[in-house]
Formats: C-alpha cells, structure tokens, sequence
C-alpha cells in the first residue's frame, strides 16, 4: 500500500512537473516570436497558454501587447483592462491602456466629479488583498493604542494613544472600505468593451427596424456597464450603459466581459 502510494506521488508530482514545463516552454515560445515579430504565432502561443493554465495580470498584458502590435485596438484595450483587473498595481498595462485610447481616439467621459476619478483612480491602483493587509496592520496598530491608553501611567503617551487610536480607527474604516470597493469591482464582472467596429445600440432589444429605433452608436474599443439581459429568439440582448450615462440594447455578440 504504501509503495502504490509513493507511486501515486511520483506520478502527480510529474504530471504538474511537466505541466510547467509545457507551460515555461509556450511562453518563451510566445516571448520569442513576439521578439522576432511574429505576432500571430505568439498571439496564438499567449492565448493557448491562457486557455490551458488560466490567465495573469502578465499573461493579459503580454497578450494585449501583442494585440496592438497587430493593430486590434479593440482586443488591446479589452486586455489592458483585464490586467488591471488581475493585477491594479500593473503600472505598464495602465499606462500603454490610455496610450492605446489614446491612438484610437476614444475619450471616455464619465460624468463623474474630477474628485471622485481622483479617488477611483487612487483606490483602485492596490488590489483588495493589499487593502486588506494594510486594514489589518492599522487594526494592530490601533489595538496598541488603546493598549497603550488604558494601562500606561503616562499622561503624555495615554494621550498619544487616544488621539493615535482615533486617527487609526479613521484609517481602518477607509481601508475597509478601499478593500471591499475594489473586491466589488474585481467579482462584478459587469463591463464589457465594444468589439464591434460600429456597434448601433438599439431602444428595445431587438434589431432596429429603422433608424427611430437606433438609440445611437458606439465605437470599438468603448466600455460599457452591463446592467440587464435577455434571449430573444436565438439572440443575446445586453441592456448596456455607456461611461456617459446613455443607456440602450445591444447585441451580445458585439461586446466581450472584461
């Protein structure tokens, strides 16, 4: 029994062994086609590789890299978005994703104050994991205070820790909510980007019958907030809003989940 077990083991541990070996070896395959420009093979290498052992903030990167490079703004973005998904501290993947809206012209207003982007923007650049240790290194350090308040025999450092504790339980709040905002973002899985060269939204989900029923039109490369959905018939109808504010039906072969 024991020997079948030791077996068993060896056999396993190969499997994964070799499993990342085929893996390390497809994406210097991929690394090494992008090198040498061939930017189909290692599109096809990045995307087999996704396929076969999941993706990454780098993997998604790697790939809408090699998108633009093939001049599909659209997937490019679609990607860059992934990646920060996966990963809001990818510097890179923000920075090439605006360079990339930028070429393509497409200038996402949103609506919103310039504070409340400021604030998006500085919430979502750490993940909520991050978020989350630094909540639990503030709960320690507050813990400390009131430690510090309740027992010490010092007026100045019982007052230290009083104010620390408030200033602290601020922080922790903030952290908490920084943890669970970006958390909600990452599982909502509601934005999409258009992939449709010129996608016609539609005022009720079904194929306009002329141009009254065409609520207006999107380009590629646009987010979108998914909000409802319905089949009809053998389509897919995705009640969509833009960055904007505007809101219609669109088809959902048009766009693809971040």
């Amino acid at each position: 029994m024991k020997r079948i077990f030791i077996i068993l083991t060896i056999t396993i541990v190969s499997c994964v062994t070799i499993n990342a070996d085929n893996a390390n070896t497809r994406i210097a395959k991929a690394n090494h086609a992008y090198e040498q420009e061939l930017y189909n093979d290692a599109l096809s290498l990045y995307l087999d590789e996704a396929k076969q052992n999941g993706t990454s903030s780098k993997l998604c990167y790697n790939i809408a890299n090699t998108y633009f490079k093939l001049n599909d703004r659209p997937h490019a973005i679609l990607y860059y978005e992934r990646a920060l998904l996966l990963d809001p501290s990818n510097d890179d993947a923000r920075f090439n994703l605006q360079y990339v809206r930028d070429k393509a012209q497409i200038h996402e207003d949103s609506g919103t104050s310039w504070l409340a982007t400021w604030l998006h923007r500085r919430v979502s650049a750490l993940s909520s994991n991050t978020w989350a240790v630094i909540a639990s290194v503030t709960f320690l350090l507050m813990l400390a205070c009131v430690v510090a308040y309740l027992f010490s025999t010092l007026v100045w450092v019982r007052k230290l820790g009083f104010f620390a504790a408030g200033t602290l339980l601020i922080t922790l709040a903030v952290t908490l909510a920084s943890a669970f905002y970006v958390h909600s973002l990452a599982v909502s899985h509601n934005e999409a980007i258009i992939l449709a060269p010129t996608a016609s939204l539609s005022t009720s989900p079904r194929e306009p019958k002329d141009k009254s029923e065409v609520a207006f039109e999107v380009n590629a490369g646009y987010k979108v907030k998914i909000h409802d959905q319905v089949k009809v018939g053998n389509t897919l109808w995705l009640d969509v809003e833009t960055t904007d504010g505007n809101r219609a039906w669109i088809r959902s072969t048009d766009i693809e989940k971040i």
